[in-house]
């Protein structure tokens, strides 16, 4: 909003410096700054109310040191991340932007089937929550959503090296300056190799010609598979104080870096990766995301007076996943967000051994002391701060490496 305050300011009553926010930068700034105030001056109060309203979380015996002292402890945090996420945005960004919209979307989308779930459980006293199937149904919905809005919405462009050229301008000398034109594309990136684009739609190149058209056949099957796996690998990883919130804001900081240089034509030009008009707005998003994500590790690290629940952790799993693919990272994820993907594997694996060593042996087996892999290392007496910061610096080291792919090729 303020957004198109300055705009008129600027455009129509020409006041000096009020141009200054038609800069990216300078409204990502803001809005972090302005984030960042929002989650540690009113989470408290937030905090407060979920305290009053008895909003505590009931704690299952699971044998782990410390786990009992969390009983009662305040969840649905997850308010905390979205409110301070969305009152920057709704003031900073463009919100006739397309990827801003989308963004807003899973926001409250996701935010609201976290809400139910968390709701279920504390005030139904249910500790099942949500019905899984409601949960999934929720996230493809979301997924169709994400995955037909970025195939057919004509403000999703890329602009690539396709052989096709249109006039940008003409020179006092008669020359003619020509650039890549901008189209519609289900084109990715892959990490790691020189030519590294791939397009979705070549999957059903085995079909003959007019192949292309049928390219969201593939293309949103995959979305909806990613947002779903990327939310529920949060909600995994979301179960030592400081966890989620802390990996989370680094994976989210190294895409803000994608999506600043992706929608930006001249370091786009510069690194050789794929332009996407319009993008670099994400980056206002991001900005307000990672403020939110750091201001309630204010009162989530240990000992955590707020648990962020599946409020946040869905939230925050949804949102990840709809910027990578939004940027044509998603290829990334698994190297991005590793600390989501051994947490999914780990108890993948453990439910999966468990049941063949029961059909087998007559005995189920693990192959960790517990599940997800944090438990695992409670279990092994790891204090849980320990644990924190050392997945922490896991997770700077996966998005250091993913941001090198930029060049490493």
């Amino acid at each position: 909003m303020l957004y198109y305050l300055f705009e008129y300011l600027d455009k129509t009553l020409d006041i000096s410096g009020t141009g200054v926010f038609q800069y990216i930068t300078v409204r990502s700034a803001l809005a972090f700054m302005l984030s960042l105030l929002l989650s540690t001056i009113y989470g408290k109060r937030i905090i407060q109310f979920l305290q009053r309203q008895q909003v505590g979380e009931t704690v299952r015996e699971l044998g782990l040191a410390g786990q009992n002292e969390k009983a009662g402890t305040p969840t649905m945090g997850g308010l905390i991340i979205i409110f301070a996420t969305l009152v920057p945005v709704i003031l900073f960004a463009k919100l006739h932007n397309i990827y801003i919209v989308l963004l807003t979307v899973t926001t409250l989308w996701m935010g609201t089937i976290g809400f139910i779930d968390d709701y279920i459980k504390i005030f139904k006293k249910d500790k099942k929550g949500l019905k899984g199937i409601f949960k999934v149904v929720g996230q493809v919905g979301l997924g169709l959503i994400v995955g037909s809005v970025l195939y057919f919405s004509p403000a999703v462009t890329v602009r690539q090296d396709t052989g096709k050229i249109n006039i940008f301008r003409v020179t006092t000398e008669n020359e003619i300056v020509q650039a890549p034109v901008e189209e519609k594309s289900t084109v990715t990136t892959i990490p790691f190799f020189k030519n590294n684009e791939f397009d979705y739609a070549e999957l059903l190149a085995w079909t003959g010609d007019g192949y292309q058209k049928w390219a969201w056949l593939v293309f949103i099957p995959v979305v909806i598979f990613i947002i779903t796996a990327v939310s529920n690998g949060a909600n995994l990883t979301d179960g030592i104080d400081g966890l989620a919130a802390g990996t989370s804001a680094v994976s989210v900081l190294a895409l803000g870096i994608f999506t600043f240089v992706s929608g930006n034509i001249i370091f786009s030009n510069y690194l050789n990766i794929m332009y996407i008009p319009n993008s670099g707005e994400m980056t206002v998003f991001i900005a307000a995301f990672v403020g939110a994500l750091i201001g309630f590790l204010w009162y989530n690290s240990y000992p955590a007076s707020v648990f962020m629940g599946d409020t946040g952790s869905l939230t925050i799993g949804g949102i990840i996943a709809v910027l990578a693919i939004a940027v044509r990272k998603e290829m990334l994820i698994p190297l991005l967000c590793g600390i989501f993907l051994v947490e999914n594997l780990s108890v993948v694996l453990q439910v999966s051994y468990f049941k063949y060593t029961k059909k087998r042996f007559g005995e189920g087996r693990r192959i960790f002391l517990m599940s997800p892999l944090h438990h695992h290392y409670q279990k092994k007496g790891y204090h849980e701060s320990k644990i924190v910061t050392r997945f922490w610096i896991v997770a700077i080291m996966l998005a250091i490496l993913s941001i090198i792919t930029l060049k490493l090729r």
